[in-house]
């Protein structure tokens, strides 16, 4: 029948497609390619702070922690704090017509923070990331052209909160292998051993004060 040769086509098809897949998968592995995994952070509890209001940034940065660490609410909690200086989303013409039709935005998001400890101890200081992109505008297709905005802001904010927590792991691998401060014990120089004062029987004081020295030896 015909429509069994057609099924017997796409089945051999399918199959064939799922070999390739296969092969495919296996020369990719052979050549040691996996994919982008997010950074692994010393940390299991982060903080978040100071991220200006309905900012999608602190989501982003949720989006790419690894697995076993999470976002908590309260500082306290945190075994450390990411704290927003600037939190900023521009979006400005970069290009017009004579008429003053915008042809062209420049979006741009910046973020300035630094990373602490719950105390206020500073493990990473003011940093800024920054990133622009520019984008053709369109009256007739506002709708669209929104809608590429969005996803431009989406991958701008996914790729600073890579940026910011590859440089977290970086840091705290290089504060790991800063050698530790000697103890305070150790450094303070040894105090001088206290004289011993004789007291002198009654009648001989100078007798006592010549065996005052042997005694303290002694």
């Amino acid at each position: 029948m015909w429509w069994s040769e057609r099924v017997a086509a796409r089945l051999l098809s399918s199959r064939r497609g799922a070999l390739v897949a296969l092969l495919a998968a296996a020369s990719l592995a052979g050549c040691g390619f996996e994919l982008r995994q997010p950074p692994q952070l010393p940390y299991q509890r982060i903080a978040l702070t100071g991220f200006a209001r309905h900012s999608e940034m602190p989501e982003a940065v949720r989006l790419a922690l690894p697995s076993g660490t999470k976002i908590v609410d309260s500082p306290a909690q945190a075994q450390v704090v990411l704290a927003a200086m600037e939190d900023k989303l521009e979006r400005t013409v970069a290009a017009s017509t004579s008429a003053g039709q915008v042809r062209e935005f420049r979006l741009r998001v910046l973020l300035k923070f630094r990373l602490t400890q719950p105390d206020g101890t500073v493990l990473l200081g003011d940093t800024e990331l920054e990133q622009s992109r520019d984008m053709s505008y369109t009256e007739t297709a506002a709708l669209a052209k929104q809608t590429e905005e969005a996803t431009l802001l989406h991958d701008m904010r996914a790729d600073m909160a890579r940026q910011l927590l590859r440089m977290l792991s970086a840091s705290a691998e290089l504060a790991a292998r800063l050698p530790a401060p000697a103890a305070s014990a150790a450094s303070a120089p040894a105090s001088a051993p206290e004289p011993v004062f004789v007291p002198a029987p009654a009648g001989n004081w100078g007798a006592a004060a010549a065996s005052a020295p042997a005694s303290a030896a002694r």
